[in-house]
Protein backbone atom coordinates (compact mmCIF):
# COMPACT_ATOMS: atom_id res chain seq x y z
CA UNK A 1 0.00 0.00 0.00
CA UNK A 2 2.87 2.18 1.02
CA UNK A 3 4.60 1.77 -2.39
CA UNK A 4 1.23 1.96 -4.68
CA UNK A 5 0.97 5.58 -2.63
CA UNK A 6 4.52 6.89 -2.84
CA UNK A 7 3.79 5.67 -7.09
CA UNK A 8 1.10 7.84 -6.86
CA UNK A 9 2.62 11.07 -5.25
CA UNK A 10 5.09 11.04 -7.86
CA UNK A 11 3.05 10.65 -10.34
CA UNK A 12 1.02 13.81 -9.17
CA UNK A 13 4.10 15.30 -8.07
CA UNK A 14 5.65 14.68 -12.10
CA UNK A 15 1.98 15.65 -13.92
CA UNK A 16 2.30 19.16 -11.78
CA UNK A 17 5.75 19.65 -13.06
CA UNK A 18 4.88 19.25 -16.21
CA UNK A 19 2.30 21.52 -16.08
CA UNK A 20 4.18 24.47 -14.57
CA UNK A 21 6.96 24.20 -17.52
CA UNK A 22 4.54 24.36 -19.95
CA UNK A 23 2.89 27.10 -17.98
CA UNK A 24 5.93 28.47 -18.27
CA UNK A 25 6.69 28.29 -21.46
CA UNK A 26 3.66 30.17 -21.99
CA UNK A 27 4.44 32.88 -20.65
CA UNK A 28 7.73 33.32 -23.07
CA UNK A 29 7.46 37.09 -24.35
CA UNK A 30 5.33 36.51 -27.76
CA UNK A 31 4.74 39.95 -30.17
CA UNK A 32 1.84 41.77 -29.40
CA UNK A 33 1.44 43.25 -33.02
CA UNK A 34 2.89 44.15 -36.24
CA UNK A 35 3.87 47.25 -38.36
CA UNK A 36 3.35 47.58 -41.71
CA UNK A 37 6.86 49.11 -43.35
CA UNK A 38 6.95 52.18 -45.55
CA UNK A 39 9.58 53.12 -47.84
CA UNK A 40 11.64 56.07 -46.67
CA UNK A 41 11.76 59.37 -48.34
CA UNK A 42 15.01 59.88 -50.33
CA UNK A 43 18.31 60.79 -47.79
CA UNK A 44 16.27 59.25 -44.67
CA UNK A 45 17.26 55.71 -43.97
CA UNK A 46 20.62 56.06 -42.25
CA UNK A 47 22.54 52.42 -43.35
CA UNK A 48 25.63 53.56 -41.26
CA UNK A 49 26.79 50.07 -39.69
CA UNK A 50 25.22 48.05 -41.93
CA UNK A 51 21.62 49.16 -40.57
CA UNK A 52 18.28 47.90 -42.43
CA UNK A 53 15.25 50.12 -43.81
CA UNK A 54 12.06 49.37 -43.90
CA UNK A 55 10.55 48.10 -46.69
CA UNK A 56 7.60 48.75 -48.53
CA UNK A 57 4.12 46.57 -47.62
CA UNK A 58 6.41 44.39 -45.02
CA UNK A 59 5.05 43.34 -41.58
CA UNK A 60 7.10 43.43 -38.94
CA UNK A 61 6.85 42.19 -35.28
CA UNK A 62 6.35 44.35 -32.53
CA UNK A 63 7.26 43.56 -28.76
CA UNK A 64 6.11 44.99 -25.39
CA UNK A 65 8.31 42.98 -24.00
CA UNK A 66 11.82 40.65 -23.57
CA UNK A 67 13.16 37.76 -22.08
CA UNK A 68 13.08 37.67 -18.74
CA UNK A 69 16.39 39.26 -17.33
CA UNK A 70 18.71 36.44 -15.33
CA UNK A 71 22.04 36.23 -14.34
CA UNK A 72 22.92 35.30 -18.12
CA UNK A 73 20.45 36.52 -19.94
CA UNK A 74 20.70 35.20 -23.91
CA UNK A 75 20.46 38.35 -26.67
CA UNK A 76 21.65 39.58 -29.50
CA UNK A 77 24.22 42.23 -30.00
CA UNK A 78 23.98 44.75 -32.87
CA UNK A 79 25.91 47.83 -33.56
CA UNK A 80 24.62 51.08 -33.38
CA UNK A 81 25.86 54.86 -33.14
CA UNK A 82 24.90 57.36 -30.64
CA UNK A 83 26.54 60.00 -31.74
CA UNK A 84 25.08 63.02 -33.85
CA UNK A 85 24.20 61.91 -37.55
CA UNK A 86 24.85 58.44 -36.80
CA UNK A 87 22.55 55.37 -37.51
CA UNK A 88 20.86 55.47 -33.72
CA UNK A 89 18.61 58.23 -34.90
CA UNK A 90 17.85 60.78 -32.19
CA UNK A 91 19.03 61.40 -28.72
CA UNK A 92 19.60 58.75 -26.02
CA UNK A 93 15.94 58.35 -24.70
CA UNK A 94 17.76 58.75 -21.07
CA UNK A 95 18.67 61.93 -21.07
CA UNK A 96 18.18 63.24 -24.45
CA UNK A 97 21.58 63.94 -25.29
CA UNK A 98 23.85 62.24 -28.01
CA UNK A 99 26.92 59.89 -26.68
CA UNK A 100 30.23 59.78 -28.08
CA UNK A 101 30.75 55.63 -29.67
CA UNK A 102 33.95 55.85 -28.11
CA UNK A 103 32.66 54.67 -24.49
CA UNK A 104 30.87 51.55 -24.11
CA UNK A 105 27.26 52.27 -24.47
CA UNK A 106 24.26 50.31 -24.84
CA UNK A 107 20.39 50.59 -26.15
CA UNK A 108 18.06 47.88 -24.39
CA UNK A 109 15.12 46.35 -26.03
CA UNK A 110 11.80 47.78 -24.98
CA UNK A 111 11.14 45.44 -22.33
CA UNK A 112 14.71 45.19 -20.91
CA UNK A 113 14.56 48.93 -21.19
CA UNK A 114 11.45 48.71 -18.49
CA UNK A 115 10.92 52.71 -19.02
CA UNK A 116 14.20 53.35 -18.62
CA UNK A 117 14.40 51.82 -15.34
CA UNK A 118 18.30 50.55 -16.42
CA UNK A 119 19.11 54.33 -17.65
CA UNK A 120 22.70 55.18 -17.06
CA UNK A 121 23.14 51.79 -14.80
CA UNK A 122 25.78 49.43 -16.15
CA UNK A 123 25.16 45.69 -17.85
CA UNK A 124 27.78 43.23 -18.27
CA UNK A 125 27.98 41.47 -21.66
CA UNK A 126 29.82 38.54 -22.38
CA UNK A 127 30.81 37.41 -25.68
CA UNK A 128 33.28 36.29 -28.22
CA UNK A 129 35.05 34.81 -24.70
CA UNK A 130 35.61 38.17 -22.70
CA UNK A 131 33.22 40.51 -20.43
CA UNK A 132 32.72 44.32 -21.26
CA UNK A 133 30.89 46.77 -18.71
CA UNK A 134 28.64 49.56 -20.68
CA UNK A 135 26.24 51.78 -19.82
CA UNK A 136 22.61 52.15 -20.73
CA UNK A 137 21.61 55.00 -22.19
CA UNK A 138 19.02 54.56 -24.72
CA UNK A 139 16.13 51.98 -25.82
CA UNK A 140 15.72 50.26 -28.98
CA UNK A 141 12.27 50.26 -29.47
CA UNK A 142 10.48 47.15 -30.15
CA UNK A 143 7.32 48.73 -29.99
CA UNK A 144 7.87 51.15 -33.30
CA UNK A 145 9.57 51.83 -35.86
CA UNK A 146 8.98 52.57 -40.32
CA UNK A 147 8.67 56.17 -39.33
CA UNK A 148 11.35 59.29 -39.14
CA UNK A 149 11.25 59.26 -35.27
CA UNK A 150 13.00 55.57 -35.92
CA UNK A 151 14.82 56.61 -38.95
CA UNK A 152 12.60 54.48 -41.05
CA UNK A 153 14.19 51.47 -39.29
CA UNK A 154 12.47 48.40 -38.62
CA UNK A 155 11.50 47.30 -34.68
CA UNK A 156 14.22 46.13 -32.74
CA UNK A 157 13.61 43.01 -31.76
CA UNK A 158 12.60 42.06 -28.69
CA UNK A 159 16.63 40.67 -27.25
CA UNK A 160 18.60 43.05 -28.93
CA UNK A 161 21.58 44.99 -26.83
CA UNK A 162 22.23 47.74 -29.18
CA UNK A 163 26.23 48.30 -29.12
CA UNK A 164 28.60 51.53 -29.67
CA UNK A 165 32.15 50.41 -31.58
CA UNK A 166 33.52 50.89 -27.83
CA UNK A 167 31.70 47.62 -27.00
CA UNK A 168 33.03 45.81 -30.04
CA UNK A 169 36.09 46.48 -29.42
CA UNK A 170 36.57 45.85 -25.63
CA UNK A 171 34.85 42.41 -26.80
CA UNK A 172 37.83 41.93 -29.10
CA UNK A 173 35.43 41.16 -32.36
CA UNK A 174 37.39 42.07 -35.59
CA UNK A 175 35.79 44.84 -37.35
CA UNK A 176 34.64 43.09 -40.05
CA UNK A 177 32.46 40.77 -38.10
CA UNK A 178 30.87 43.53 -36.55
CA UNK A 179 27.33 43.69 -36.44
CA UNK A 180 25.75 40.61 -34.91
CA UNK A 181 26.63 38.33 -31.84
CA UNK A 182 24.99 36.04 -29.99
CA UNK A 183 25.69 37.45 -25.81
CA UNK A 184 24.63 37.12 -22.76
CA UNK A 185 24.17 39.80 -20.30
CA UNK A 186 23.49 40.68 -16.74
CA UNK A 187 23.26 43.75 -14.41
CA UNK A 188 26.27 44.75 -12.83
CA UNK A 189 27.07 44.36 -8.94
CA UNK A 190 27.26 48.17 -8.62
CA UNK A 191 24.55 49.05 -11.09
Amino acid sequence: MKSMCTKAFSFVLLFFLLINCMYSEAQQCRPSGRIKGKKAPPGQCNKENDSDCCETGKMYPIYKCSPQVSSHTKAYLTLNSFEKGGDGGGPSACDNQYHSDDKPIVALSTGWFNHKSRCHKKITINGNGRSVEAMVVDECDSTMGCDADHDYQPPCANNIVDASKAVWEALGVPQDQWGGLQITWSESSDA
